[in-house]
């Protein structure tokens, strides 16, 4: 396989390694996107109630049961414990529109990477991790598990997926594919998850907003959005030509109109799936194929800033 066109499942396994430097858990450094202006924007796990008990110096004031110190006229507190674990459900995009990339990488690669990544993480840091993995015409449930067996089968679906990818498909593209999977997503976890969406947004319609809005309601929930810098900024490179597998389009890219109205086309599309995300309050990681994809989720995590600022304080 051509690097950089076809995830590897070596090359999958091997981000066990290196899988550190970030996290997914309520604490986050103050650099990270995680980070909210006074607490993290993940609830991180559930909370149990074990006992109530009088109150003692270093209890947290959010937890004091009022209506208990009234009727006992002591300071009184409800004390929770953790629970065990939080599941975690990546939720991964390998349409046809991934399978583009003009730096280095396809964006499938760099979302499978993104996967990959984060299942490693999820693993260390005691969770369970599963996964939806979908195309056009199919998806695949890996159910949550804790286990290093469980993410290499997680692994191994992502890369069957990414390894159906190819320029020769001529089926038609899908329509609500990426709210189908959506609304799976949102049946399964009902309550309490981390659900991380690794996408491109296309095909994003009113039915996939109000399916995230679902989610967010009663999860965490966590966006990777890929694009490639061709996407975005049309360079101007003459007659350029783009085929679904069905169809082509030619398109001077040499006429300043062309790619001013190529250009304000993907900042709508773009600036409509920030604001929701803002109006949510869901965090959204940025990922290109330009560069490693360890680096740049460390960068926009925190860790690799906050090193950064104590070593030049």
């Amino acid at each position: 396989m051509t690097a950089g066109v076809y995830a590897e499942l070596a090359d999958l396994v091997a981000l066990r390694h290196v899988a550190s430097g970030f996290s997914f858990l309520p604490r986050q450094p103050l650099a990270s996107l995680l980070a909210g202006r006074h607490a993290s924007r993940l609830r991180g796990r559930g909370l149990n109630f074990e006992e109530l008990r009088g109150y003692r110096p270093g209890d947290d004031p959010r937890h004091m049961d009022w209506k208990a110190t009234a009727r006992l006229r002591k300071p009184q507190v409800r004390v929770y414990t953790e629970e065990r674990d939080r599941p975690v459900l990546l939720v991964v995009d390998q349409r046809r529109t991934m399978f583009f990339g003009s730096r280095r990488k396809m964006k499938s690669v760099v979302a499978a990477e993104a996967a990959a990544l984060a299942a490693w993480r999820v693993l260390a840091q005691g969770d369970r991790v599963g996964a939806l993995v979908f195309n056009e015409t199919r998806t695949s449930f890996v159910r949550p598990e804790r286990s290093a067996r469980a993410v290499s089968h997680l692994l191994g679906e992502l890369v069957a997926f990414n390894h159906e990818l190819h320029v020769e498909d001529s089926s038609p593209a899908v329509p609500g594919r990426l709210s189908a999977t959506l609304d799976q997503a949102a049946r399964i976890a009902t309550h309490d998850y981390l659900v991380c969406l690794v996408t491109d947004f296309a095909g994003g319609d009113e039915v996939s907003a109000r399916t995230l809005m679902r989610i967010a309601a009663h999860n965490d929930l966590f966006v990777v959005g890929v694009s490639d810098p061709i996407g975005r900024e049309l360079p101007r490179a003459g007659r350029l030509v783009f085929s679904d597998g069905a169809g082509q389009l030619v398109v001077d890219s040499s006429e300043r109109d062309v790619r001013q109205r190529f250009r304000a086309r993907f900042d709508e599309l773009e600036g409509d799936w920030r604001a929701l995300l803002r109006r949510l309050d869901v965090p959204l990681l940025h990922l290109t194929p330009e560069t490693d994809v360890v680096d740049q989720v460390r960068a926009q995590l925190g860790a690799e800033r906050d090193r950064g600022r104590r070593a030049g304080s």
